[in-house]
C-alpha cells in the first residue's frame, strides 16, 4: 500500500513521476508496465510494526506477502530484469550469536519478519525458475534525516521519531517496552542505519546485479544502543528532559538485534559513512524541527 503521497516534495529528482496506486491492484500495476520498460523494480512498500502482527497476523500476511506477490506477477509477466526487495533484520527472530550475519538461521518470532520471510522464499524461487535477479536487503533500524529527508509515519512506530516527538511536545512522555531483557541495562538493543547509507546500498546493489543475479545483505552499522541509551543521547542532542515511563514488554520483540554487514562491505565496498548515536539523532532531530508535522 503506498500512504502519504499526497505531496511531491520527498520525490526526487524534480522530474520524477509520482504514480499513486497500490500494489494490490492488478490493474493499476498492468496500466503502468506496459507504459515502457523497466530495467528494476525496488519494493519498499509495507506494514513494519511487529507488535501489531502479533494482534492482526492477517493484515501482514496479506499486505506484505500476497500483495508482493501481486506485483512480482506483474514484474515476471513484463520481464524486468531485476528487482531489489527492502527485506528486514525480523527474519532472525532471537539469534544464537550477534553481530548476526546473512547465515544465521531465520526463525522470526513475528508475522512481520514471518511475511517478509515468505516473499525471500519466493525470490529465490523466481530467481531459480525464470531467472528473475533479485537482492533482499535485510534493514536494522533505519533512522535519522537528509536534506530535508525524513521520517513521516502516521502513525509513528519508530523510536528515535517518538522520542523527538516528545521533544517537540507532540507527546507528554515515551514509553519503555521492557526493562527486564537481558542486556546491560535491561532494555531491548537495536543497529541504527542511517537513511543516506541505505541509500547508497540501494544503488550499489542495483548495479551489482546486473554482474550476480542473486545478492542478500544485512544493512546495519554493527553496533547496538539500547533504548535507554537513544533517550539519553536525544535528551543531550535536543536539551530536553524526555520523561520516560515503563511499560511491559511487546509480544514478539528479540532482545537484541545487531547486524554484521562484512558481506556487502566486502563484495562491494559499501561503508556506513553515519555511525554514531547523537549525529543520527542531530539529523532527525533537524528535520523533525522543520517538518513538526510530516511533509
Amino acid at each position: 500500500m503506498l500512504e502519504h503521497l499526497g505531496t511531491t516534495e520527498n520525490v526526487l529528482p524534480e522530474n520524477a513521476e509520482l504514480v499513486v496506486g497500490d500494489i494490490s491492484d492488478a490493474a493499476c500495476l498492468e496500466n503502468l508496465f506496459i507504459r515502457g520498460r523497466f530495467d528494476a523494480v525496488m519494493h519498499f512498500a509495507a506494514l513494519i510494526e511487529a507488535g501489531e502482527s502479533m494482534q492482526a497476523p492477517e493484515l501482514y500476511f496479506h499486505n506484505n506477502a500476497a500483495n508482493t506477490l501481486n506485483l512480482l506477477e506483474v514484474v515476471l509477466r513484463h520481464k524486468v530484469p531485476r528487482f531489489v526487495f527492502s527485506s528486514t533484520a525480523a527474519l532472525y527472530g532471537e539469534p544464537d550469536e550477534t553481530p548476526i550475519t546473512e547465515t544465521a538461521a531465520l526463525r522470526p518470532t513475528n508475522p512481520y519478519g514471518e511475511s517478509k520471510l515468505f516473499v525471500e522464499r519466493m525470490l529465490d524461487w523466481f530467481h531459480r525458475i525464470h531467472g528473475l535477479g533479485y537482492a533482499s536487503l535485510r534493514y536494522f533500524n533505519a533512522a535519522g534525516a537528509r536534506k530535508g529527508h525524513g521520517e513521516n509515519h502516521v502513525p509513528e512506530s519508530h523510536l528515535i521519531p517518538r522520542v523527538l516527538q516528545v521533544a517537540l511536545g507532540q507527546s507528554d512522555s515515551i514509553s519503555i517496552y521492557g526493562t527486564d531483557y537481558p542486556t546491560p541495562d535491561g532494555t531491548c538493543v537495536r543497529d541504527y542505519i542511517h537513511i543516506a547509507d541505505l541509500a547508497w546500498a540501494h544503488l550499489l546493489v542495483l548495479n551489482a546485479l546486473e554482474v550476480n543475479g542473486q545478492r542478500i545483505y544485512n544493512l546495519g552499522n554493527g553496533k547496538g544502543f539500547s533504548v535507554l541509551e537513544v533517550i539519553t543521547a536525544a535528551r543531550q542532542v535536543t536539551g530536553h528532559p524526555i520523561p520516560a515511563r515503563n511499560s511491559p514488554r511487546r509480544p514478539g520483540d528479540p532482545p537484541v538485534l545487531v547486524a554484521s554487514s562484512d558481506k556487502i562491505r566486502r563484495e562491494l565496498s559499501w561503508q556506513p559513512r553515519t555511525t554514531g548515536l547523537p549525529e543520527i539523532i542531530r539529523n532527525a532531530w533537524e528535520w523533525h524541527r522543520q517538518h513538526p508535522y510530516g511533509y
